[in-house]
């Protein structure tokens, strides 16, 4: 088999893990070192992957575990360690616009008529 196919074998079977092992949605710490362990079982299983190829593979997998648009829970802002905080009151407006658009959504008419 050649190189590149093994690498590509290798690399499937990284993603495959990660998927599911559930390691998407730990934290940092602990998926660098899930990362690191399945890394060492991909380079037992695969022997002729040098350690500049394990080194790519596991860059590739800890940027896959982290995508720029997030999974799960962080993908709307919700972190479980941050507590839940008191209700914020809305800001005053500062402008005349935005006055109008507040009194316009409290229901209060400010145009009269003639």
């Amino acid at each position: 088999m050649s190189k590149e196919n093994v690498i590509n074998r290798a690399r499937d079977e990284l993603f495959s893990h990660i998927n599911r092992c559930g390691v998407l949605q730990a934290e940092e710490s602990d998926q660098q070192h899930w990362m690191e362990e399945t890394i060492d079982y991909l380079a037992e299983r695969y022997p002729d992957l040098s350690d500049a190829d394990l080194q790519d593979l596991y860059s590739v997998g800890i940027r896959f575990c982290q995508p720029a648009i997030p999974h799960g829970r962080k993908r709307f802002g919700f972190d479980p360690r941050e507590k839940a905080s008191e209700p914020r009151a809305p800001a005053e407006p500062e402008t005349e616009t935005e006055k109008l658009i507040s009194q316009e959504a409290g229901g209060e008419n400010t145009l009269q008529e003639s």
